[in-house]
């Protein structure tokens, strides 16, 4: 699944949209994420500290009134997220928890009230990325454990491996970490599990004029390989749109078909 990660409150027209109440540049921009070919929106709240309730039902509302697709409620603000919830008029997706304790108590628990998909991401209890792969899939092991304890169904969660930057020191060495989660993952816990990767995260802090789009299609398509489910990722990168395309068709099932590729586009980078 191709899940667009374009709209987010730190955008100038978004901000200024919810400052309005003006539904119209949220409605502009699903509509152009879905004719890229978004198949679920991201709705990026950041958060939401100055009025989270009402920032956060706008956007639902507005995404709704726009699209039929699913919608993904990231925010870290439990109270924003609990009103998305409220707002929203067809399931949405929670994005998303991790083992920090705010997030076991006040947003783990809206996923099993209302029976919700929810992503989980691979982080240790104070918020930080594990060292290496076993950090990562002890993390795995215990956000089952509490998701089980609040009693949400395991089929409910979504794993986020967590990609770092390149730029980070070992960013190379955490990517290879990443993989390995991936392949690893359903065999530690057991059952098959779906799983989201944040491909944006991948070239943040890039340099004005870098390739990302090379080494964002490079790298998902090494994590397609590896079994990844969901990919988070900017649907305007047209480079990176088509190799998602090409990664689904070769991982699939179904007889391949070169019109699931869609028409030729030229790169942007």
């Amino acid at each position: 699944m191709l899940v667009a990660d374009n709209l987010q409150i730190l955008r100038l027209d978004i901000q200024e949209a919810a400052v309005r109440q003006d539904p119209t540049p949220i409605a502009r921009l699903v509509r152009q994420m879905e004719k890229a070919g978004a198949e679920a929106v991201d709705l990026n709240a950041g958060p939401c500290q100055r009025n989270p309730e009402q920032e956060m039902t706008f956007l639902v509302r507005s995404a709704e009134a726009a699209t039929r697709l699913p919608l993904f409620i990231d925010t870290a603000n439990p109270r924003a997220m609990a009103a998305g919830v409220r707002a929203a008029g067809r399931p949405p997706i929670l994005n998303g928890f991790s083992l920090e304790p705010r997030k076991l108590r006040k947003i783990l628990p809206l996923a099993a009230d209302y029976g919700l998909d929810i992503v989980g991401y691979l982080l240790d209890g104070d918020g930080l990325v594990p060292p290496d792969a076993q950090g990562r899939l002890s993390a795995g092991l215990a956000l089952f454990e509490a998701a089980a304890a609040k009693g949400l169904s395991p089929e409910r969660i979504i794993v986020d491996p967590v990609v770092p930057p390149l730029s980070w020191q070992d960013g190379i060495k955490q990517q290879r970490e990443v993989l390995e989660v991936l392949r690893l993952l359903p065999d530690v816990l057991g059952r098959p599990v779906r799983t989201v990767a944040g491909l944006s995260n991948l070239t943040a802090g890039a340099p004005s004029g870098a390739p990302r789009q090379v080494v964002e299609s490079a790298f998902l398509a090494m994590m397609a390989s590896a079994g990844l489910s969901m990919a988070l990722l900017n649907v305007f990168h047209n480079r990176t749109m088509a190799s998602a395309r090409a990664c689904r068709a070769l991982t699939s099932d179904t007889p391949f078909s070169w019109a699931a590729l869609g028409p030729p586009q030229r790169p942007t980078i």
